[in-house]
C-alpha cells in the first residue's frame, strides 16, 4: 500500500473529488487488471481511450481515477436519457485531473516502485539506426568488466538470466519502472536501454534521470499516422533525451546534430571517424554548406579503418585516438559497426572501463538478427539481418559490397498490410546493389504472398538486377545455399531476430536459424 498523496508528490494536479489521504493497493492502466482499492490511470491510446472504461473499473472496485479530460467530456459517463447530464462517480472514488495521464503515470510508477533508477546507472541510447546493436555491445563490455548489467530493448528485456520478450522498443513507463525494480532487487547495478522517439514523445522515460544519454544518428523515419507528423517533430522528440540526462554522448558526424543539441542540459562528449577514413562524402557539415556549424575534432576518433574478410568472417579493425587511445577489432562488418563501437567506447570512457576489458566485450558480443553470421561453410558467408525498409537495406548492401564478394546475394520479402511504396523501394535497392535477388515471403499477414512479390518485382524492374522468386521462405533459403558459389556473401534480410511468420492473423513459429539447420541436415 502507498498513500495517494505520496504517489502524486511530483505532479501538478487537481483533486476533483474525494481525498488524497487514501491507500492505493495497485497502480493499473489496463482495465482488465483492475482490482479493489487500486488506482486506474486513463491512458489515451491510438486505438482506445481509458476514459471509456471508467464505469467498468468503478464497478470492479477502483478507489482512484487519474483523468486528463473534464468529466462532462467523457462519453462513458453520459446518461442515455439525458446527453447533457453526467453520471455521478461514487463519493468513495477519488478523481484526480492532470494535464497528461501518460506523463503522470511515469512519475506515479517511479514512486510506486520506490524510485529504482536511483539504485542503478541508467544508460539510454536514441537514434534512427544502431540502438539495438549498441545496447548489446555496451552490455557485453560491462558484463566482461565484472558489472551486472540489465538490458531493455527492441528484441528483449534481460534481467540476469531471465529473457523477456519485448513488445515495444521502449516499454510503457510502468513497465520500465517494474523492470528497474526487478533489476535492482537482483543485484544489477547498470542498465542499458533503447530510447525510441515514440517512447520520448509518449513520456515513457519520464520520472527519472538518465546517467548517460547517447545520440547515434537521425534519418527521416517513423513519420506518418500514429507516429511523428513531420521531421521537425521527430527531431524534437529525439532531443528530449538530452534534457533528461547527466552526460550526453553524440555522433559528431550525424546530420541534424545541431538540432539535437538545442536546449540540452547535459555534459557533451562527441565521437566520430577521421575525415580521411570516411567512405564517400562526409555527413559532417563543412564551410561550403550554407548555415552549417563546423564542429571541432571529435573527442574520440576512429582512424586507420581496415576491413577484415576471412572465411566465414567479416569484420573491421581501427585505431582510436583522443580521450581514448587503443586498437579495436570487431567481428561485425562495415562502417556502421565502427560507429556503434565508438558509441560503446565513449560510454566505457565515462564509466572508466579498461581498454582490454572493452576489447574482450566487443569480441564476445552477439546481437541476434543484426548482421548475424551463421556459419555453414568456409567457402561463402551467410548472414541474417533485420533490414526491412529501403534505407536499412541500402546501408546493409552497400556495407557488404565493400568486402568485394564474388557475388552479393540478397534474399528478402516485405510485410503484408504495409506500404506498397516500401516494396517498390526495397526491390529497386536490391536490384541495383545485389548481384542476385531472391524474392520470397516475409510476414504476409492478410495479403497474398504473390501479390507482395509482384510489388517487389515492380521495383526491381526499374533496374538490370537478376532475380528469382520463391514464395516459400525455407525453399528460398535452400536455393541460396544450394546455389552458393565460393566468395559469395548471402544475406537473409527482413526477419532478423523474429522467430515467427504472421499469416492471416496467426503467428506461426519460424526462426531462420532453425530453417538453416534443417536445410543443412537435409542436404547432408
Amino acid at each position: 500500500m502507498t498513500k495517494l498523496s505520496d504517489l502524486l508528490g511530483k505532479l501538478d494536479y487537481t483533486c476533483i473529488q474525494g481525498s488524497t489521504d487514501i491507500d492505493i493497493s495497485a497502480v493499473v492502466y489496463d482495465s482488465r487488471k483492475v482490482s479493489s482499492g487500486c488506482m486506474f490511470i486513463c491512458i489515451v491510446g491510438a486505438n482506445s481511450d481509458g476514459h471509456d472504461y471508467i464505469p467498468d473499473v468503478i464497478e470492479k472496485g477502483t478507489s482512484c481515477l487519474i483523468v486528463s479530460k473534464e468529466l462532462s467530456d467523457i462519453p462513458s459517463l453520459k446518461k442515455d436519457d439525458d446527453p447533457e447530464a453526467v453520471c455521478s462517480i461514487p463519493d468513495t472514488v477519488t478523481v484526480i485531473k492532470v494535464e497528461d495521464t501518460r506523463y503522470a503515470m511515469a512519475f506515479i510508477s517511479a514512486v510506486w516502485f520506490d524510485n529504482p533508477a536511483d539504485k542503478l546507472t541508467v544508460i539510454g541510447i536514441t537514434g534512427t539506426k544502431g540502438k539495438t546493436t549498441t545496447t548489446y555491445l555496451v552490455r557485453s563490455v560491462l558484463e566482461h568488466s565484472g558489472l551486472k548489467c540489465g538490458l531493455i530493448g527492441t528484441i528483449e528485456i534481460i534481467i540476469g538470466e531471465e529473457h523477456i520478450h519485448a513488445d515495444n522498443t521502449t516499454p510503457e513507463s510502468y513497465l520500465i519502472q517494474e523492470y528497474f525494480s526487478r533489476m535492482a532487487a537482483a543485484g544489477i547495478t547498470h542498465v542499458v536501454m533503447e530510447v525510441s522517439s515514440q517512447g520520448l514523445m509518449l513520456h515513457r522515460t519520464q520520472g527519472f534521470i538518465f546517467d548517460i544519454g547517447i545520440f547515434t544518428n537521425l534519418e527521416p523515419d517513423h513519420i506518418g499516422p500514429n507516429e511523428h507528423k513531420d521531421l521537425d517533430d521527430y527531431i524534437r522528440c529525439k532531443s528530449l533525451l538530452f534534457k533528461q540526462c547527466r552526460h550526453g554522448i553524440f555522433n559528431a558526424d550525424a546530420e541534424h546534430l545541431n538540432r539535437i543539441l538545442e536546449g540540452h542540459t547535459c555534459d557533451v562528449l562527441t565521437y566520430g571517424v577521421a575525415e580521411e577514413d570516411k567512405p564517400g562524402v562526409s555527413a559532417r557539415p563543412t564551410p561550403d554548406k550554407p548555415g552549417a556549424l563546423v564542429r571541432p575534432t571529435p573527442d574520440i576518433t576512429a582512424k586507420n579503418i581496415t576491413l577484415i574478410n576471412r572465411p566465414g568472417i567479416l569484420g573491421v579493425e581501427f585505431d582510436v585516438c583522443g580521450l581514448v587511445n587503443t586498437h579495436i577489432t570487431l567481428p561485425t562488418p562495415g562502417y556502421f559497426s565502427v560507429y556503434n563501437a565508438l558509441c560503446a567506447i565513449s560510454i566505457c570512457h565515462v564509466l572508466n572501463i579498461p581498454d582490454d576489458v572493452m576489447q574482450e566485450g566487443f569480441t564476445n558480443a552477439r546481437v541476434k538478427g543484426r548482421v548475424e553470421p551463421v556459419h555453414v561453410s568456409d567457402d561463402y558467408t551467410l548472414l541474417i539481418d533485420y533490414a526491412h525498409n529501403a534505407m536499412a537495406l541500402e546501408s546493409l548492401l552497400t556495407t557488404l559490397k565493400a568486402y568485394e564478394p564474388g557475388r552479393l546475394v540478397c534474399l528478402f520479402g516485405c510485410g503484408g498490410n504495409r506500404s506498397k511504396l516500401r516494396r517498390f523501394e526495397m526491390g529497386e535497392v536490391s536490384g541495383k546493389l545485389a548481384d542476385l535477388t531472391i524474392i520470397t515471403s516475409d510476414n504476409p499477414r492478410n495479403e497474398e504472398p504473390q501479390d507482395i512479390i509482384n510489388d517487389i518485382k515492380t521495383g526491381i524492374s526499374k533496374t538490370d538486377g537478376k532475380f528469382v522468386e520463391i514464395a516459400d521462405r525455407k525453399e528460398a533459403i535452400r536455393y541460396s545455399i544450394e546455389n552458393a558459389l565460393p566468395g559469395d556473401i548471402i544475406v537473409l534480410a527482413g526477419k532478423g531476430h523474429e522467430d515467427y511468420q504472421e499469416i492471416r492473423g496467426v503467428k506461426y513459429p519460424m526462426d531462420e536459424r532453425d530453417l538453416i539447420a534443417d536445410i543443412m541436415k537435409e542436404l547432408k
